[in-house]
């Protein structure tokens, strides 16, 4: 388990969830992954952070009563300059939805859209750099975009972060893995027709797991739903699976 430091431009470095119920949505996760919480900035409402051997993993704040808003995982990609990014995102086609805005003295943010219609967010770091625990049971460990299909998605967060694009070998595949020196950071998967259009383009964090198949179990005992049963994959063992009020999520037991 490493501690946090400073990330990289365009490196996911946190995940927030917006809930309706807070309380019940850290039982559900504390459950699952043993996080302990303590208080957050409080810009957005009521928020926490979520806490692995006391060190922050994510973050869970509470929808504004009057919005019905879907529930989903939103992950934070790093930037040295949050304004200048949210500028260069509206000129590449994105929208800024929130922000940006200064979250106390831990730093300053945006909420913002893809020109697929998928909410990120984005972070500059102040006295945190984000996400303190990787690699162990309960840590995000990837972030992938599932939208219709890549190409125009691609090329706008190459433009905004300049990414480099790993393409899948398999050409039936539309599949392409965002590389920021060197390193994979995240990835951007075309379904096509497939793609819910109830859902639209969304962002999906997967979260290492000891076991996938007993953290599955766990999962429908604390309330959740599977629905993508465990699987052996490229990542590794994975499922996805829903929290009780929809939020999305990838458990997984990586490879290596």
């Amino acid at each position: 388990m490493t501690e946090a430091t400073r990330h990289a431009p365009g490196t996911p470095c946190w995940v927030s969830l917006m809930v309706h119920d807070p309380d019940a949505t850290t039982a559900f996760y504390g459950g699952l992954f043993g996080w302990e919480f303590h208080p957050g900035p409080q810009q957005l409402g009521p928020y926490v952070r979520a806490l692995l051997d006391g060190k922050e993993v994510a973050g869970i704040g509470r929808l504004p009563a009057d919005q019905r808003l879907s529930v989903a995982w939103t992950p934070y990609l790093a930037t040295p300059d949050v304004n200048r990014t949210a500028e260069e995102l509206r000129s590449c086609g994105g929208t800024v939805g929130v922000g940006p805005l200064d979250a106390e003295d831990a730093g300053r943010l945006a909420i913002v859209t893809d020109t697929a219609g998928a909410v990120f967010g984005l972070w500059q770091a102040g006295g945190h750099f984000g996400t303190a625990a990787h690699g162990t049971h309960g840590t995000p460990v990837w972030n992938e975009l599932v939208t219709a299909e890549t190409s125009t998605v691609v090329k706008f967060y190459r433009t905004v972060f300049g990414y480099e694009e790993e393409r899948d070998p398999d050409p039936a595949v539309d599949r392409t893995t965002l590389v920021s020196d060197g390193h994979p950071v995240a990835a951007v998967r075309g379904l096509g027709r497939a793609l819910s259009r109830d859902r639209g383009s969304h962002w999906v964090t997967w979260f290492e797991v000891d076991d996938v198949d007993a953290a599955v179990e766990r999962v429908t005992e604390l309330g959740g739903r599977v629905l993508e049963p465990p699987a052996d994959g490229k990542r590794g063992r994975a499922a996805t699976v829903a929290d009780p009020e929809g939020a999305v999520f990838t458990v997984v037991r990586s490879a290596g």
